[in-house]
């Protein structure tokens, strides 16, 4: 019996870098806002903040991704100058200290990438689907890489309400894959190489939790669409509505998800617990054959 043929993703090329299936990126997460979902990943302090970063950058975080305001409907309105004041002073230290990191900013405004645009950010993570349509041509101006999400056409931390794509369960498939091709095609237009383009089916954005474990199963489909795929899955709602578990308690689900999407040919994982996540992509490369064990001794003739 032949195996299942693999995908083989796209590559991802950041400042320098290059992310694959031989070396798939794990990006953390920084979220300088009081009101994130996860304790774990949400910081007040300058201080506190650059000290996760360290951890995160020494459990193996190849992306760090930094918002400034939360997600959801929950918490206070934050206006673009409290924006840029939450993320820049971070971004600006963060660059200091760890010169070739790949810098992503989770924001879904032109101004805020702009007055970013003195740290040499790396990525612009465009969370709403281009809710600012000025957004990607700001991040092709500063020369940043760029995320295509899918959020089922609602506006900035809008969460979803009877969500419908079909009476079809893959009609939220093609209607993912049809509008992140479209994104990616006007990033392509706006001067950002397909290198530097990133697609996110964007799970919970938008969607069910039905909606979110089917996409997951249909990453390899994704990949088709010939741009590096981005899976952000860590702790999200659609895991612990499947387990029935709190924020705290979806590590093992998330790390399931994680090893399903690596195996189909994610390339990117934004995830809270990096080192956690490093470990499981680059465990499913080697299972694929695309990452060689580090050491490889186990019933070896003895050297010499």
């Amino acid at each position: 019996m032949w195996p299942v043929p693999l995908v083989d993703p796209a590559p991802l090329v950041l400042n320098g870098r290059r992310f694959d299936a031989s070396r798939p990126a794990v990006m953390g997460i920084i979220n300088l806002t009081p009101d994130s979902f996860f304790a774990g990943a949400r910081f007040s302090d300058l201080g506190e903040a650059l000290a996760a970063l360290d951890r995160l950058v020494a459990e193996g975080a190849d992306i760090v991704d930094v918002g400034g305001v939360r997600a959801g409907q929950v918490g206070p309105w934050v206006e673009v100058d409290e924006e840029i004041g939450r993320v820049l002073p971070f971004l600006t230290a963060a660059r200091e200290r760890h010169p070739q990191l790949c810098l992503s900013l989770d924001t879904w405004r032109a101004p805020v990438a702009r007055a970013c645009q003195v740290v040499g950010i790396d990525v612009v993570n465009d969370t709403w689907a281009g809710a600012d349509p000025s957004l990607v041509e700001v991040a092709a101006d500063i020369g940043a890489g760029y995320v295509v999400s899918h959020t089922g056409g609602l506006p900035p931390r809008t969460d979803p309400v009877a969500i419908s794509y079909g009476a079809d369960p893959d009609d939220v498939v093609r209607d993912v894959l049809a509008g992140l091709r479209r994104g990616a095609e006007r990033a392509v237009a706006a001067g950002i190489p397909p290198e530097r383009i990133m697609v996110d089916p964007t799970l919970d954005f938008g969607k069910t939790t039905r909606h979110s474990l089917r996409l997951l199963r249909a990453t390899a489909q994704l990949t088709s669409l010939g741009f590096p795929v981005l899976q952000a899955l860590s702790r999200k709602d659609f895991v612990g509505e499947t387990l029935d578990l709190p924020v705290d308690d979806r590590l093992e689900g998330t790390l399931a998800a994680t090893a399903v999407a690596a195996w189909l040919g994610a390339t990117v994982f934004r995830a809270h617990d990096v080192r956690a996540t490093r470990r499981v992509a680059d465990m499913v490369a080697s299972i694929r054959g695309d990452r060689p064990p580090v050491h490889a001794v186990r019933g070896e003739p003895p050297l010499g």
